[in-house]
């Protein structure tokens, strides 16, 4: 049995120019949302040869930080609302943020308000240490997170 594709024609946008910042020593260790975004546009959708940047899953928009509580929160949207590629979407966010951040951050990935049928259920799998633990153990789980991280085809 051949499965299809979850979504077969996705649209696909064009990579946005990456900016050109210069680090400024007077700045402080604050985590910047756009710094964030440049380190995760990335990653390769499990499904398709894009970026999640590329299919909109991802923006500069769906990432906020609040320094004062240490709290950064990633929204990403899968181009379906049945898509069964959600979980793997927020596992390659979660391994590839793993040791970006400052231990004092607690970071939560979540999908959009609205934008899957299982939300909730996606929303608890992806923020549940010991869930995500369990996941990255399958070896095929993990093989398929490590080839959407170290894709060298977009």
């Amino acid at each position: 049995m051949t499965l299809g594709l979850i979504n077969a024609n996705p649209v696909v946008h064009a990579k946005k120019e990456r900016i050109a910042r210069s680090d400024d020593p007077h700045a402080d260790d604050a985590v910047d949302p756009l710094d964030i975004y440049d380190f995760v546009r990335d990653i390769r959708d499990p499904e398709h040869p894009y970026s999640l940047e590329q299919l909109s899953v991802l923006s500069e928009e769906s990432i906020t930080v609040d320094d004062k509580l240490g709290r950064i929160l990633i929204t990403f949207t899968p181009t379906v609302q049945h898509c069964s590629m959600a979980t793997v979407i927020g596992l390659c966010l979660r391994v590839k943020l793993k040791h970006y951040f400052p231990p004092h951050f607690k970071v939560d990935i979540k999908v959009s308000p609205g934008s899957h049928a299982d939300e909730e259920s996606v929303n608890k799998q992806l923020n549940d240490k010991e869930r995500v633990a369990a996941a990255l153990e399958n070896p095929n789980l993990r093989q398929l997170v490590d080839e959407c991280l170290y894709s060298n085809e977009l």
